[in-house]
């Protein structure tokens, strides 16, 4: 259910603002979106796991907590982010 440290690295060199970035809401919003994408998996065939639903949908909260932020604060790179990771139709 979690991700791998490989694919973790992957993703902060592919989202990171600058070089060794790994605080950026860009980063951040990466990382929760493959963990919610890898739960979202795990629930097609655990329809009953509630603890696991309850930790989704913190995570889910957390990302909107960190779009709004983006978004609030430079408009282009929430529309580039949300682009880049198919957020929205």
């Amino acid at each position: 259910m979690s991700i791998t440290a490989e694919k973790k690295q992957e993703l902060i060199n592919d989202y990171a603002t600058v070089k060794g970035d790994t605080g950026s809401p860009e980063v951040q919003v990466a990382i929760l979106t493959t963990r919610i994408t890898n739960l979202t998996e795990h629930f097609k065939s655990h329809k009953k796991d509630n603890h696991s639903r309850r930790g989704l949908l913190m995570l889910v909260n957390k990302r909107r907590g960190l779009l709004s932020y983006l978004k609030s604060k430079d408009e282009a790179r929430y529309q580039s982010l949300i682009k880049r990771l198919g957020l929205r139709k």
